[in-house]
């Protein structure tokens, strides 16, 4: 029996064998393959990919997710910087674009000589040769003085005071 098995197993045992023809050798060749074969894939299928555990699987499926999404995340955070930097530059250029039609417009109408003399008139107060001026200044509104309140008998800091709180001047 123990022959048999060492036989099955391809050991040599003492005894010879009886010589086979070249294609029953490759026959028992090919079938010792398929064997081996089989068993293989029955192993890999019960125990999973590449022989690991489905809880080695998991935690090397976990590790390579988060390799991606350290991989992803950098460049994802730069190119998200770089929309929020191209919308803000966007706006300045837009304000500005703005800013430059309104002074665009202010120069071309300062550049006609009635604006300019006006603007002279008002807030320069520039006359023509030959005009005379005339400042007229109004009267102060009639109201109580500062005589009133000292007939009164108040000390001034109460006013003052007064003043303040109130808001009346």
């Amino acid at each position: 029996m123990a022959e048999e098995r060492a036989k099955g197993r391809g050991v040599r045992t003492g005894t010879p064998r009886p010589r086979r023809s070249g294609a029953a050798r490759r026959r028992s060749r090919e079938t010792r393959l398929t064997r081996v074969s089989r068993s293989r894939s029955v192993v890999a299928a019960t125990t999973g990919l590449l022989g690991l555990s489905s809880a080695k699987r998991a935690a090397i499926l976990a590790v390579v997710v988060c390799a991606l999404a350290l991989t992803v995340s950098v460049p994802l955070r730069n190119y998200v910087a770089q929309r929020q930097e191209l919308a803000a530059v966007s706006e300045q250029q837009q304000a500005l674009a703005a800013q430059v039609d309104e002074l665009t417009r202010e120069r071309a109408r300062l550049s006609d000589p009635a604006e300019i003399i006006a603007q002279a008139r008002s807030r320069l107060g520039y006359v023509m040769p030959g005009e005379v001026p005339y400042v007229v200044q109004l009267p102060p509104a009639a109201g109580p003085g500062p005589a009133a309140d000292a007939d009164n008998g108040v000390p001034w800091y109460r006013d003052l005071w007064r003043e303040v709180v109130e808001g009346t001047a």
